[in-house]
């Protein structure tokens, strides 16, 4: 379909960026074991050119990921975009990590989680490697 890939033009990259780092829960899709879609909300941010997020605990969507390492995020995004509200989908493929959650989640929340003090379990820190950029405003048409 209308799906760029993420080495694209430098406005869409700074863009891309920028809705990512915008401090929006992203909905975070995965594959579960019966093939059906997980869903869920996550906070993220960027390690380079990857996207990362951080968690306290060992969920679905990361035993999906380990077994199936495609995803796709969807944010909202406030580039203007006449008629419509624009959003972002990245198509990625994720990896989890042992460890890190703690500092990765507070770094991308602004320290607002987990709560000082609150250091809990090392958790885990999933990457994604974007492959594919859609959506609706500079990424392109509805798909």
């Amino acid at each position: 379909g209308g799906d760029t890939m993420a080495d694209g033009p430098s406005h869409l990259d700074e863009t891309t960026r920028a809705a990512i780092a915008s401090g929006r829960l992203v909905h975070l899709a995965t594959i579960n074991p019966d093939g059906t879609p997980q869903v869920t909300c996550i906070y993220v941010g960027w390690e380079g050119d990857e996207i990362v997020a951080g968690h306290l605990a060992d969920h679905v969507k990361l035993r999906n990921i380990r077994r199936d390492p495609r995803v796709t995020l969807s944010v909202e995004s406030d580039v203007p975009f006449e008629g419509f509200s624009p959003y972002l989908v990245i198509k990625g493929i994720a990896r989890v990590e042992e460890g890190g959650g703690v500092p990765v989640l507070r770094r991308i929340t602004g320290g607002q989680f987990p709560p000082p003090g609150d250091d809990g379990p090392e958790g885990f820190v999933t990457h994604i490697s974007p492959r594919a950029l859609s959506g609706i405003g500079p990424w392109g048409l509805a798909n």
